[in-house]
């Protein structure tokens, strides 16, 4: 077991940021952000089931260093991302008066972290924020890259900026409090790194996803440590995804639609939608003749053993047509003169873009996978 503290940087330039990964942060926080303060002040956010879990650390560690902190705690759950709760963080915020410099803390998921980086790209047009995902999910994707969004009702992060955070705190002691679904919903994003553009991190998950569910920390931080450097360097490159970031949608086009279809419930959480949708993107490519057929069947294999959903009928409660499901796809932020965006596979760990995909095949993909 380790206690050392990994750093991955995202260079942007003279916004470049560290994002710390390993033990402890959470209690130690305070020394990681004072060196980032104008004054000693800063406001928290987050919500009611992670304000229980984590945020007497987190005060108690800015008390010790001197630094004065207000908190707002939210509901927890997708619903959160809305316009009606950017309004009341927005609003507190100034009520706190929080100016230009001084620093927002998201202390949560990537709800919070969304919402947060959100309300703080706006606030006196731009204030500085921090993010401490509390998440698998969140600690490798969410958090890094400066994506902050809500969702509308006509789909989900079509409302938001690029906002980058001056540091992310990935303190891998929080996932030990995280229900092994959440934890699952963030392995799908864990997988997606593979799956774009790295097949011996697949492999090396193949061979260590039992370990990553039993809480190694030496894996889990590896494991982390791996998604964010991918994700760092694929933001340095496109930080407004006008190219190559759009890859780190694997499996979203069709994950935000079926999260849409389920009203962004509890019965489909994010990372879940992403599996399916990333196993649904390797059947297409395999069906197109793009990607080799025992590498579609190796990603379900894999989705399967980790105990993620893989199929349209693993989804609670039904689903719509096919067609409906390709018209929530149609709200996708990545549509170009109404084409959809698609990240399908040559093989494991290479990814692409296309806007070239056969509609009729489409839907008969999704036909085949409805539940009877």
């Amino acid at each position: 077991m380790t206690d050392a503290i990994r750093k991955v940087i995202v260079d942007l330039g003279d916004r470049k940021y560290d994002i710390l990964v390993g033990r402890g942060l959470i209690k130690n926080a305070a020394s990681h952000l004072k060196p980032l303060l104008r004054r000693q002040r800063v406001a928290i956010v987050t919500d009611d089931a992670v304000a229980r879990l984590h945020l007497p650390a987190l005060e108690k560690s800015l008390d010790a260093a001197g630094i004065r902190h207000s908190s707002i705690v939210l509901p927890q759950g997708e619903g959160t991302k809305s316009f009606a709760e950017l309004e009341r963080l927005t609003e507190w915020l100034l009520g706190e008066s929080i100016e230009r410099g001084d620093l927002v803390i998201a202390l949560g998921g990537g709800v919070i972290g969304d919402l947060t980086g959100f309300a703080a790209s706006i606030l006196r047009r731009g204030v500085d924020f921090a993010q401490i995902p509390t998440t698998l999910l969140s600690q490798v994707d969410s958090s890094v890259g400066g994506k902050t969004g809500i969702n509308t009702k006509h789909g989900k992060n079509l409302a938001g900026a690029f906002h980058q955070p001056r540091i992310v705190l990935a303190d891998t002691d929080a996932l030990e409090t995280l229900p092994m679904r959440e934890f699952l919903a963030g392995y799908a994003e864990v997988v997606k790194y593979g799956l774009i553009g790295d097949r011996e991190f697949f492999d090396w998950l193949e061979t260590n996803l039992d370990k990553l569910k039993q809480g190694d920390i030496d894996a889990r931080i590896h494991a982390i440590v791996k998604s964010c450097e991918a994700k760092a360097a694929t933001v340095a490159a496109d930080e407004r995804e006008g190219g190559v970031r759009a890859l780190l949608n694997l499996g979203h086009t069709f994950g935000h639609a079926l999260e849409a279809a389920t009203g962004f419930s509890e019965r489909l959480v994010h990372g879940e939608g992403v599996a399916i949708g990333m196993a649904l993107a390797f059947e297409l490519s395999a069906r197109l003749g793009l990607c080799p057929r025992q590498d579609a069947v190796r990603v379900r294999n894999h989705l399967e053993r980790a105990g993620l959903p893989f199929r349209l009928s693993d989804v609670q409660g039904g689903l719509p047509d096919a067609d409906t499901l390709i018209s929530l796809m149609g709200q996708d932020k990545k549509v170009v003169d109404g084409k959809l965006t698609f990240i399908l596979a040559r093989g494991i760990g290479e990814a692409f873009i296309t806007r070239d995909v056969d509609p009729g095949a489409l839907r008969e993909l999704l036909r085949e996978r409805e539940p009877a």
